[in-house]
């Protein structure tokens, strides 16, 4: 073995050709919308422009034209990405709210986002945001999912962290003060028969 220390390899020239196969390569390992994707892309070519002295200007000009490409062939798509991306997230108990905040920071439009919020909200059918802050308690186990004893002295805390959440002060007593687990699934298929 060699008691060099491995050199460590600077940034690429960003050719068109290189620009490609990195756009490619991060849409094979994420999910992205274009704003990120072009984020990345101008990363990239800062660091070509300050180790290598290529222009900035031509870069930013071929990451465009890439991601018109992109587009086109259809590897790039803001509105499948958005309904995913919003789907997943109610799943996991974001309030529309909380949606809108974290699509905005991924590039996407406030149209664009609220029309994906439409897309999951028809898919759930019934009360979606009812179903999200409940899917939020159930993960954090707060209100009817802690232990009874813990209930009253922790329910401050239970309705302040929905409200971080961007839920609904109405909403957030609805599913911390129901009785118990069973009272709030019978509120869930309620709305879903509404």
């Amino acid at each position: 073995m060699s008691d060099k220390p491995r050199k460590r390899r600077g940034p690429r020239k960003a050719t068109p050709d290189y620009l490609q196969r990195a756009a490619l390569f991060h849409l094979e390992r994420y999910a992205s919308s274009s704003a990120s994707l072009r984020r990345v892309l101008l990363r990239k070519v800062a660091r070509s422009a300050e180790a290598h002295g290529t222009d900035r200007e031509e870069g930013a000009v071929e990451v465009e034209r890439l991601l018109v490409r992109l587009q086109e062939q259809g590897l790039l798509n803001d509105v499948a990405y958005a309904e995913s991306r919003a789907r997943a997230l109610r799943r996991r108990g974001a309030s529309a709210a909380g949606v809108r905040a974290r699509l905005a920071v991924k590039g996407i439009s406030r149209d664009l986002a609220e029309q994906a919020l439409a897309a999951a909200a028809e898919e759930e059918g019934g009360d979606a945001e009812l179903a999200a802050a409940i899917a939020f308690a159930r993960r954090r186990r707060l209100g009817p999912w802690r232990l009874p004893e813990q209930r009253a002295e922790r329910r401050l805390r239970d309705l302040a962290a929905l409200g971080r959440q961007g839920f609904s002060g109405t909403l957030a007593r609805k599913v911390i003060d129901a009785e118990d687990i069973e009272a709030l699934e019978r509120l869930l298929v309620e709305s879903l028969e509404e």
